[in-house]
């Protein structure tokens, strides 16, 4: 694969966004039914065979999701993450072609490796 499947280390010297999303993700990540189609959009939007096109569309919604300031508060129970998981939906759906079954495995080898450190 030509994407990274680790989450960045402290002495990495990454982008603020990557660094943000596995931050939030590490948090909420049992609580939200989407993280594997986020894991997912991550890898194929920082995957090097993936169109920029696919990539700017993920990468807005990856966004989305790890900015504080969205439609629907993040730290409202149960309704707070359905706006991030339309604005996901919604991307996924229209680079669906561009996203592989690595891409999905690769998420939900880091979902696994996620659930056993905690």
């Amino acid at each position: 694969m030509t994407y990274e499947q680790t989450a960045p280390g402290p002495d990495d010297s990454d982008t603020s966004l990557r660094r943000s999303l596995w931050r939030k993700l590490s948090k909420v990540a049992a609580h939200i039914p989407f993280a594997e189609d986020l894991l997912a959009a991550y890898y194929c939007a920082f995957d090097r065979n993936t169109p920029l096109s696919v990539k700017a569309t993920l990468i807005g919604a990856i966004a989305y999701f790890v900015l504080p300031f969205d439609a629907i508060p993040d730290l409202l129970p149960v309704i707070g993450f359905t706006d991030d998981a339309a604005v996901l939906a919604a991307a996924i759906r229209l680079v669906a072609a561009a996203m592989t079954p690595d891409h999905r495995a690769a998420a939900r080898s880091k979902l696994d490796e996620m659930s056993a450190c905690k």
